[in-house]
């Protein structure tokens, strides 16, 4: 029996539309996919109800069939080893790293080449990915456009997006000429998921450390999750921190317990 063929780079990236408000630019999004041989989609909390009846989903009516709803972010991109958010610079103060369109693909085929898993995520209509959304994106995106008309509509945007990416990062990368004994695999980075349970983590020891108060807590879990796709660590790494952050929280819990109960 022959083995089941191995995921291609199509298959490892993802697109996700985040709360979109117009059935249309939903369909218009999977017939952009449908051009370049994409077929994950994921839509999160959307407006209409009937979105998967869309007909401007000319070609791609199974695509937007099976794609996925997904209620928050968090659970659409938890797979994701790379999360690239999409969005103009006019009214927004970027805390990742901004990549314009045409420097986007090295990064793309690098991730893919490596095994990781890709996200394209896109904001609403009206005002695009809030900054609670780009938290939880590795980099931000940009496609150069006029600075009197910087605003695309979505569907527009998503094709740009995966014909620049299609064109450039999807083909196969050339073979090295290195010895083959030489070369070291690079790991994926550590899913999103893995990071968020992380944040999670740190948070609670910086809780128990009394880090900082309350009011505080919001933004400081807003800067971990930046801060942690900033650092890109793969999945070895992130177990190791797991493993540490798990044992200074086990220590700080334990002082305090001692503390409270001193005849103990």
């Amino acid at each position: 029996m022959p083995l089941p063929a191995q995921p291609g780079p199509q298959d490892r990236l993802d697109v996700v539309l985040v709360a979109p408000r117009n059935p249309l630019n939903i369909g218009a999004v999977a017939r952009a996919m449908a051009n370049f041989g994409l077929a994950r989609l994921t839509v999160v909390a959307p407006w209409a109800p009937h979105w998967r009846e869309a007909r401007s989903a000319v070609g791609a009516p199974r695509l937007l069939a099976d794609a996925v709803e997904a209620a928050t972010l968090p659970e659409a991109v938890a797979a994701a080893t790379l999360v690239i958010g999409t969005g103009s610079l006019t009214y927004r103060k970027p805390e990742q790293p901004v990549v314009s369109l045409p420097d986007l693909a090295p990064l793309v085929a690098s991730e893919l080449h490596r095994g990781g898993r890709v996200v394209l995520v896109f904001g609403p209509e009206k005002h695009g990915l809030t900054r609670e959304d780009l938290s939880y994106c590795h980099i931000l995106v940009t496609i150069p456009t006029d600075a009197c008309q910087p605003s695309m509509n979505l569907g527009q945007a998503v094709a740009v997006c995966l014909y620049e990416l299609a064109a450039r990062a999807l083909p196969p990368p050339e073979p090295s000429a290195e010895p083959q004994s030489e070369l070291r695999p690079v790991p994926a980075a550590a899913p999103s998921q893995d990071l968020d349970l992380l944040a999670g983590l740190v948070e609670e020891a910086m809780t128990a450390a009394g880090y900082s108060p309350s009011a505080m807590r919001q933004a400081n879990r807003h800067d971990l999750r930046l801060l942690l796709r900033r650092l890109s660590l793969n999945p070895a790494d992130l177990r190791r921190t797991l493993g540490l952050f798990r044992r200074i929280l086990w220590r700080l819990r334990r002082s305090a317990a001692s503390q409270s109960n001193p005849d103990d």
